[in-house]
């Protein structure tokens, strides 16, 4: 996962222009609109047009790969106003944190992972699992929110003072309580396989948070015996070591300093500031927009 991700954040360096800046502001305009159009729609059939049916897409409707992200959950109009405030509150966060580029990766792979599920589930076992909405994948947004940012307050339902931490925590309890639910509907007479698929839905979206914010989880979870212990080796035997043989590397390619995320020597951009991060196992340097914006190394 970590060398993942730094591949991801020097794909992101090289291509600035890569992503969709505000994307969840489309996604809530996308999803305001098809709320309007089902509340005109008197067949109730609209929204069934967008949500992801993996038979009806492997015969052609290939647009359900991207319109069910924008099929409201709810049907309510507060909850809807609720959910969708926080939805670009958080998304807006992670992007203004992470970059267009990256949030765009972290969406765009969320709807993959949850599509090609679908897909397989179907191909195996020929019961169609549908996809009627981006919910578990706007959800776990919360979820990369509090791992960056645990401590973070902010209102719930604009008025009471919440830490962001116990926010997921309660969605954690969220998915369980979904997942259980779906699966023991299988024993009140809906054919258990089918409740499965439907029950595996919500891990489908906790795996794509794990893939991208799994290392920060990690690191918070941590022992902290262990953690100060992996570090103190890391800056007694490691670092001495990688020292040397960076140091020698960067005398001989006519350098002394080199970002470890985009690539940057103080031989190209002299007036360019450079750090070492503590935190990273070994004798890594970052530049200025990088040192407080990196996955820790550990090896």
């Amino acid at each position: 996962m970590r060398r993942l991700n730094q591949k991801i954040d020097r794909f992101c360096w090289d291509h600035p222009r890569f992503g969709i800046p505000r994307l969840m502001l489309f996604i809530i305009g996308g999803n305001i609109l098809v709320y309007l159009i089902s509340m005109m729609d008197r067949t109730g059939t609209f929204a069934g047009l967008l949500s992801f049916q993996p038979a009806l897409f492997c015969r052609g409707q290939i647009w359900r790969l991207v319109t069910f992200v924008f099929v409201p959950n709810t049907s309510g109009i507060l909850w809807l106003a609720i959910s969708l405030y926080f939805y670009y509150f958080i998304g807006s966060s992670l992007e203004n944190a992470w970059g267009a580029g990256r949030f765009t990766i972290y969406y765009l792979t969320g709807m993959l992972l949850t599509c090609l599920y679908s897909l397989l589930f179907y191909w195996i076992t020929k019961l169609p699992v549908p996809v009627t909405s981006g919910y578990y994948l706007n959800m776990s947004l919360f979820f990369a929110f509090a791992t960056l940012w645990p401590d973070q307050m902010v209102l719930l339902f604009f008025f009471i003072p919440l830490k962001m931490k116990w926010l997921a925590w309660a969605d954690v309890a969220l998915f369980a309580v979904d997942f259980f639910r779906l699966l023991f509907s299988g024993a009140r007479g809906m054919l258990f396989t089918y409740a499965l698929g439907l029950a595996l839905i919500p891990v489908v979206a906790v795996g794509n948070y794990l893939l991208f914010c799994g290392d920060w989880l990690f690191d918070r979870i941590r022992p902290s015996r262990v953690k100060n212990r992996a570090q103190q080796r890391a800056r007694t035997i490691q670092f001495k070591q990688a020292a040397k043989k960076t140091q020698a590397q960067q005398q001989a390619q006519g350098y002394t300093r080199k970002c470890a995320v985009c690539g940057r020597t103080d031989r190209d951009y002299p007036d360019l500031e450079f750090r070492y991060c503590s935190r990273c196992a070994g004798y890594h340097c970052f530049c200025i927009d990088h040192i407080n914006n990196h996955v820790h190394f550990t090896e």
